[in-house]
């Protein structure tokens, strides 16, 4: 099943179910008026909203316009923010010159959650020198999770699965993360694919707590990367448990894989700028690729543009205040 989210002038939008194909929608607002409606009464909703995927596969329901969408979930309780894909992780630390992190434990950040945007909208930045990048990811919403919720226990709370995009600012990040207190002006809002699908509807694709598909990124048109989801060092439900340990999270809770990256990065591509650079800067010395500029373009889908939809944006320079876009 995929559910979407109708732009209609308020901040949470109108639940839309939306048909395999994804082409074809029917209002859920009977059922329930939001996304986040829907998440924090699942066990009660769900069967109605499956009814009505059910008539919509059918042949029933409207056409479904993308351009008429909002994020999924415009604004969440919630968004954990993991770095799952040790290839990342141990190729961004080569770029800052850190040592590897000497723990155990899932890696995971408290990102901004009060706005996800819409999959076509254009993304503004203050500034191209602040390093403007992208990230390609796999999310989770999750009902109501308990504290101390076990990760044996935890795919059981796993309602929908998302694409993102984690904007991120380079130029800041290290500025940011030698504070010690975490980053706050280097992550502005992510954006969100379109579809948001319950873990039965990705089939065989959902394993392990994992999404195992590729997820092709393009820049300005050209491809970029389609590395595999299914790399994940640990699953979800290792990220839900970890999240979970000292405290419950809400229906609605956000929880990000972190950049989508594989070994074999030579073959499949990157889905962020940052590790291009660093492997171009292994390789020859220096890197190449530089970062984004207004206007610039980044897309992005997995398993096919009907699976999640598909993420195209612009980038564009925000207007600040006092002052007007370009």
């Amino acid at each position: 099943m995929k559910l979407a989210t109708l732009a209609d002038g308020s901040r949470d939008g109108t639940l839309l179910v939306v048909s395999a194909d994804g082409r074809r929608q029917s209002r859920a607002g009977a059922i329930a008026p939001t996304l986040q409606a829907a998440v924090d009464d699942w066990a009660t909703v769900a069967p109605s909203l499956r009814a009505l995927a059910a008539r919509l596969d059918a042949g029933g329901g409207d056409p479904l316009d993308p351009a008429s969408l909002l994020a999924p979930l415009p604004r969440a309780w919630q968004w954990l923010d993991g770095s799952a894909f040790t290839t990342h992780g141990t190729l961004m630390q080569q770029a800052f010159g850190h040592d590897p992190i000497a723990t155990d434990r899932p890696l995971m950040y408290q990102g901004l959650s009060h706005r996800f945007l819409a999959a076509q909208q254009d993304v503004p930045f203050p500034s191209e020198a602040d390093g403007i990048d992208f990230e390609g990811e796999f999310g989770i919403i999750t009902d109501d999770v308990p504290m101390g919720c076990s990760a044996a226990d935890a795919l059981a709370h796993v309602v929908l699965i998302v694409l993102i995009n984690d904007w991120s600012l380079r130029a800041i990040a290290p500025i940011e993360m030698k504070t010690g207190f975490g980053w706050v002006q280097a992550k502005p809002a992510c954006s969100m694919a379109p579809f948001a699908v319950t873990p039965d509807g990705l089939g065989d694709a959902w394993r392990h707590g994992r999404v195992c598909l590729p997820l092709r990124v393009e820049v300005n048109g050209s491809w970029f990367g389609d590395p595999d989801g299914g790399a994940m060092a640990v699953g979800f439900h290792d990220l839900i448990a970890h999240a979970a340990r000292t405290r419950d999270l809400p229906a609605g809770t956000i929880i990000g894989s972190g950049t989508v990256s594989n070994p074999d990065y030579d073959r499949v591509g990157s889905t962020c700028l940052s590790e291009r650079r660093v492997i171009e800067m292994l390789a020859r010395g220096h890197a190449q690729t530089p970062f984004l500029s207004f206007g610039d373009r980044v897309a992005m889908m997995a398993g096919g543009a009907a699976t999640f939809g598909r993420l195209d944006q612009r980038v564009v320079q925000a207007a600040m205040p006092g002052t007007a876009a370009v």
